[in-house]
């Protein structure tokens, strides 16, 4: 114990060592995205250890119908916004559309989140195309993590919001893009409206924790739209997600509710999973 009474540890900075060895010992990751400081501030206390600063903003908080118009200036704003209301959890940025589309341009977009806005970790879309532009970012000192399955950025190409990842093939490609963007240097890995028993065999299979959104119980943690958590999120709510504030007392209730569902296991549900 510290002399504050605290478990020892408990005010220790969330590091991407600190996910590892929650991995290594079964112990879930609760990830929430998060837009602003007062927000933040709400995540970090609830015992959050990711906070996503996602370009999920374009839609919840510009009214976008997609995440493709939001730029590195947003992303920029939101994420310092995020940082000056956290001290303790690992901040995740998204690099928004188009702003890593070769290896230079990643760099320089990486390096205006980590310094104008208080990224520890940056956050891309897509598998083997990527691998270069993950492994020059992380041997210039950049932490990424990557994003397969679902990816809100392609959507056009992909046709609409659906489950990836369902016929051999498919399963087949997602499963060798995450085990390339680990060896190009990806720390953790997000994984998006995938079936469960494909997201739970990605995660047995990676080192990096895995991250599930709509990817079932057996990932290595889970994240939530925070909007769509406290159920102010326009339009339909996703499958995979939940209100966690109807039956309780207030939004930090709630959040507190989504760690503790996922500590134990009890969130995602199977009303939550694809098959």
């Amino acid at each position: 114990m510290s002399e504050t009474g605290k478990p020892k540890g408990h005010d220790a900075p969330i590091t991407l060592t600190t996910l590892a060895r929650m991995k290594q010992a079964g112990e879930r990751i609760a990830c929430l995205t998060a837009y602003d400081a007062a927000f933040a501030g709400v995540l970090e206390a609830a015992g959050v250890e990711v906070l996503l600063v996602g370009d999920s903003l374009g839609m919840v908080v510009q009214g976008h119908d997609s995440t493709l118009p939001v730029g590195v200036d947003d992303m920029v704003y939101h994420a310092a916004a995020v940082a000056r209301g956290s001290r303790r959890a690992l901040r995740v940025v998204d690099l928004p559309f188009l702003s890593y589309a070769t290896p230079e341009r990643a760099l320089t977009s990486a390096g205006r989140l980590m310094r104008a806005g208080g990224a520890h970790m940056v956050k891309l879309e897509g598998g083997r195309e990527q691998a270069e532009v993950v492994h020059r970012l992380t041997e210039c000192g950049v932490p990424v993590c990557g994003h397969l399955g679902l990816l809100p950025q392609s959507i056009h190409r992909l046709g609409g919001y659906r489950v990836q990842g369902r016929e051999p093939e498919a399963a087949r490609r997602l499963r060798e893009d995450a085990r390339l963007l680990e060896e190009a240097g990806a720390g953790l890995l997000v994984l998006e409206c995938v079936p469960a028993a494909l997201a739970r065999e990605i995660s047995r299979a990676l080192t990096l924790p895995v991250i599930g959104i709509g990817a079932g119980p057996d990932c290595d943690g889970q994240v939530l739209v925070l909007y769509d958590l406290i159920g102010i999120s326009p339009g339909r709510r996703p499958r995979f997600s939940k209100d966690f504030l109807s039956g309780e007392s207030s939004v930090a209730a709630a959040v507190s509710a989504y760690v503790r569902a996922v500590k134990s296991g009890g969130f995602p549900g199977p009303e939550h999973t694809y098959t």
